[in-house]
């Protein structure tokens, strides 16, 4: 390095003003950087929110509240569609929900089967299916009224189920692809299209999402145990503690 570069730096920190303008750059950079990570700290933890089905308002809110891992009980009725498992089963789950929903798909193929299998089919708990079609899944609705349809012939959990697995096709889905689903499950096809064009149950579908914005359901899947909310396509270990718990109490 040239002697008069060397000069100029040795001139530059010999002074007081000049050192404390470096101590002040640098004490600046530290506070942007420590900002930036908490920026990106925030945003993933809503990511995440929002991939376990979770409306990020709900996070929002529990957020601010310092109190998200505090229980929500919400005294919630069972609506109108037929029980899944024995009416006199001790824990009751509502699950409010929408067919369009990946969310609501996530927990049919996820958990769905393990609490029919440890608890419905034992006689432990029971479970209700209430509809909450959100605005921007337009099957959605049309799927809700076809399922109404399907219970006037007895066969609601049937197409509840025809209903999920055929998610992946429901952006292509017409009445004429709700009624051949009916049929394939032994559904009578001209009574169910008569049902479903006329929108014979809309009032059941509108009283449940009425029922669902005063429980505190903002998103989809929004489950209430025994009246404690549980939101999001959880694991199947999320229901288990709940459920073992209402059980032991």
């Amino acid at each position: 390095m040239a002697k008069s570069q060397q000069a100029t730096i040795a001139s530059i920190f010999s002074s007081p003003i000049q050192l404390l303008m470096v101590r002040f750059m640098y004490i600046v950079l530290l506070l942007s950087f420590l900002a930036i990570g908490y920026l990106l700290g925030r945003l993933q933890g809503v990511e995440n929110a929002q991939i376990a089905g979770t409306p990020t308002e709900e996070v929002a809110g529990a957020a601010l509240a310092g109190d998200s891992a505090a229980p929500v009980f919400v005294d919630v009725e069972n609506g109108s569609l037929p029980v899944k498992g024995d009416p006199n089963a001790p824990v009751t789950i509502v699950e409010f929900s929408d067919f369009e929903c990946p969310f609501c798909g996530q927990f049919y193929n996820d958990s769905y089967d393990q609490i029919v299998a440890e608890y419905i089919d034992t006689g432990k708990a029971k479970l209700y299916y209430r509809h909450l079609p959100l605005d921007f899944h337009p099957q959605a609705r049309p799927a809700a009224l076809a399922s109404e349809c399907a219970n006037e012939q007895n066969k609601f959990w049937e197409y509840h189920d025809k209903l999920f697995e055929s998610q992946a096709q429901f952006s292509a889905a017409t009445t004429d692809t709700f009624v051949t689903w009916a049929t394939e499950i032994g559904i009578n096809g001209d009574q169910f299209r008569t049902c479903l064009e006329t929108e014979k149950y809309a009032a059941n579908v509108d009283k449940d999402a009425t029922d669902a914005a005063a429980a505190q359901a903002s998103g989809t899947p929004t489950f209430y145990i025994n009246g404690q909310q549980l939101i999001g396509a959880m694991p199947f270990a999320s229901f288990k503690a709940i459920i073992d718990q209402e059980l032991e109490g």
